[in-house]
């Protein structure tokens, strides 16, 4: 069941199911946190599922201050501080993947395991021009408009102004470094469509700067993969989470 919660004093909109370990689902930009928490939801019977909308996403109202990942990243350690302070496994989509990483290189103490779909660590990992056509005319604000609208509020007027904010942030961050990804020892499942709008080349680098990282390239599938293949996509997640980490091959190159 979802409430709201005075995260920093704003009410933001809180889902928590399940009960054991916690995992984190942090949805993408521009949009809220209701289609993870779908594709998620067989994670409930094993863990202590939570999610939350952010700050000018869903239902959790907008205010006149700029989008950044470090202020998105506070906002997510209030909410795990809320649910109790344990360490949670993170699972991150897209912006969510951003945050997800900044968490833990900022608040390890709160990070059992990363999850980074469609996850870029610096802005210019994503493909040129992606974010040039994101206007009040385009196809991509027609299709995520309404879903704003429904929740938001704001209104679906003020979908504007947030993804103005959107666009200023992800043009100019995240500006981490693969010396910043080898600082992050936690287990990671990087994965990616293989026509994601994070360029391949980008992927790997982020799966193989991290020192406990695997790496899953779904077929046939672009950035919202998870929408795309939720019941692969799921499946991936929880055989991770359910490894602990630990991996056993039978001809190990890089793990060798």
């Amino acid at each position: 069941m979802g409430e709201f919660v005075a995260i920093d004093g704003h009410p933001t909109w809180v889902e928590d199911t399940g009960t054991g370990t916690p995992v984190l689902v942090l949805h993408g930009g521009f949009s809220n946190s209701d289609g993870l928490v779908e594709v998620f939801a067989p994670l409930a019977a094993d863990y202590r599922v939570i999610a939350f909308d952010r700050r000018g996403h869903g239902r959790t109202a907008d205010t006149d201050a700029p989008f950044h990942y470090a202020d998105m990243t506070t906002e997510t350690a209030g909410v795990l501080a809320h649910a109790g302070g344990e360490a949670a496994h993170i699972v991150g989509y897209s912006d969510g993947g951003i945050i997800a990483l900044l968490l833990a290189l900022a608040r390890p103490d709160l990070v059992r395991s990363l999850v980074l779909i469609g996850t870029n660590y610096h802005y210019d990992g994503v493909v040129p021009g992606t974010f040039e056509d994101f206007g009040h005319d385009s196809d991509s604000f027609a299709f995520l408009q309404p879903g704003y609208a429904e929740r938001s509020p704001d209104g679906g007027d003020h979908f504007a102004v947030v993804v103005a904010k959107g666009v200023a942030m992800l043009t100019t961050e995240p500006t981490l470094t693969t010396d910043d990804l080898a600082r992050i020892p936690m287990p990671a499942l990087v994965m990616a469509g293989d026509d994601d709008m994070v360029e391949p080349a980008h992927t790997q680098s982020l799966y193989e700067s991290l020192p406990n990282g695997q790496l899953a390239v779904v077929p046939g599938a672009s950035h919202v993969v998870p929408y795309e293949k939720p019941a692969l996509v799921a499946q991936l997640v929880a055989e991770f989470l359910g490894s602990g980490g630990e991996v056993a091959t039978m001809m190990p190159v890089r793990r060798a």
